[in-house]
């Protein structure tokens, strides 16, 4: 269960990476809906950097390259995307918890160096790709989304290779979802993740937008191998 926490309806990097370094983030109702609340999730979502499951058939898509990845060449596209309502189970249009505050805010935390999106290409379109925040070696994921099969998930295999490149030590995915589940996320409890959270922001962790593409294509196959 989540405990909404009474906050601010004006938003500022410095006030986020406060609350992020407190285990709490903001959300609101509705994309229309300005007002913002702060999440203390009791049980929360993470995926261990080392655990990744990564199925033969994405291996496949990964290696043939698909999608040409990109890293924060388009963090506010990213994030807009992210923010359109999504087809549910019964294929309605849902409502998304990404309102204009948090967009604004965390573009400006974007243009700060503290939050990251990795993105998927093809054709020159952008066809999926996630966004989050980075705190030193922590870092939470936000959101995704995927406008062709499999690119949310290439775009999550390439943020794991990144964070394990860059010496990250805690992906925070706030929530389980069966997504997120069957890529390897577990739940733990909140206490349990304030103290790997503590310890993860005692790392001196660095996001490697610009890794050289050897590298990336190396920490690619450390994932997948």
């Amino acid at each position: 269960m989540s405990r909404p926490i009474p906050g601010p309806h004006k938003l500022s990097p410095e006030i986020l990476v406060r609350a992020y370094a407190a285990g709490v983030f903001p959300m609101s109702e509705a994309r229309d809906d300005p007002t913002i609340f702060w999440v203390d999730p009791q049980l929360r979502g993470v995926i261990p950097l080392d655990e990744l499951h990564v199925s033969k058939s994405l291996k496949k898509t990964i290696r043939k390259n698909t999608f040409e990845i990109r890293c924060n060449t388009a963090f506010d596209r990213v994030i807009e995307a992210c923010a359109l309502p999504r087809p549910d189970g019964d294929g309605a249009l849902g409502e998304t918890w990404i309102n204009d505050e948090i967009i604004r805010a965390y573009i400006e935390m974007h243009e700060m160096g503290l939050a990251h999106s990795v993105e998927c290409w093809r054709d020159e379109k952008l066809v999926g790709g996630l966004y989050g925040v980075s705190l030193r070696g922590a870092f939470c994921g936000e959101s995704m989304f995927s406008l062709e099969t499999d690119a949310s998930k290439v775009a999550l295999v390439h943020l794991v290779a990144r964070l394990k490149l860059g010496g990250y030590t805690l992906l925070d995915t706030q929530f389980l979802t069966d997504h997120l589940k069957r890529m390897g996320a577990v739940e733990i409890s909140n206490r349990e993740y304030l103290e790997r959270l503590e310890r993860a922001l005692g790392v001196d962790a660095k996001f490697p937008a610009d890794a050289s593409k050897d590298e990336i294509e190396s920490a690619i196959e450390g994932v997948i191998g």
